[in-house]
């Protein structure tokens, strides 16, 4: 097993929507890096060599270059490469994880990516998806900072749960202390930051939050 060298990982999925400059720009040189399956066409066509491979090898038939870290995986099996990817990444000790090339193409591919996020927070993971437009968080009950985006647009629901308890702290267009959000509702959509810091606190329950980037 390798050891924890580097401070953040970034796992590279496989959606056709991702664009290859976003790639490029969001993966930084101390990055660990793995490339989930296909996501290692993304990173070849970024020039990016990954520090590790897992996968079946269904959707990346190329060869993986010499000196990248292999896992391969069963094609007949029960988790997705991206959650197998985070697996490793918690085995690993790395407590922040952002994946990339995770949203767009199927609904069921960027829907299994969430529980990725959920995974990664129930193991003490700072976990975020991200795209051009948008960050996505799932968060359990605590307080979490977002800075630097006032005017920007962000949802908050419940996941894996029917309710949800929340309180944003700062400036925000739709202000609330104690909050219940119901998984049948979509109450808590399209708020905005008003102010450069803002706290999310989830008083109970578990939110799936999406902040805009543009």
């Amino acid at each position: 097993m390798a050891e924890k060298a580097k401070p953040r990982c970034v796992i590279v999925c496989a959606s056709p929507d991702t664009e290859i400059e976003y790639i490029s720009r969001s993966v930084k040189a101390d990055d660990y890096v793995i490339a989930a399956d296909g996501g290692m066409v993304l990173l070849s066509k970024a020039g990016i060599i990954p520090d590790l491979f897992v996968g079946d090898f269904d959707s990346f038939k190329g060869i993986v270059p010499e000196g990248v870290e292999v896992i391969r995986l069963n094609t007949h099996k029960d988790d997705t490469d991206s959650m197998h990817c985070a697996s490793v990444a918690v085995s690993r000790g790395y407590k922040e994880v952002v994946l990339l090339g995770a949203s767009g193409g199927s609904m069921p591919h960027t829907f299994s990516n969430y529980c990725v996020l959920s995974f990664l927070g129930d193991n003490g993971v700072k976990a975020a998806l991200s795209d051009k437009s948008e960050d996505v968080r799932v968060l359990s009950e605590g307080e979490y900072s977002y800075s630097g985006l006032d005017g920007f647009g962000f949802s908050v629901f419940p996941f894996g749960c029917d309710s949800a308890v929340v309180s944003y702290i700062g400036g925000v267009e739709y202000p609330a202390t104690d909050l219940t959000l119901y998984e049948n509702s979509s109450l808590g959509k399209s708020n905005v930051f008003r102010s450069d810091e803002v706290k999310i606190a989830v008083k109970k329950g578990k939110v799936i939050v999406f902040n805009s980037k543009s």
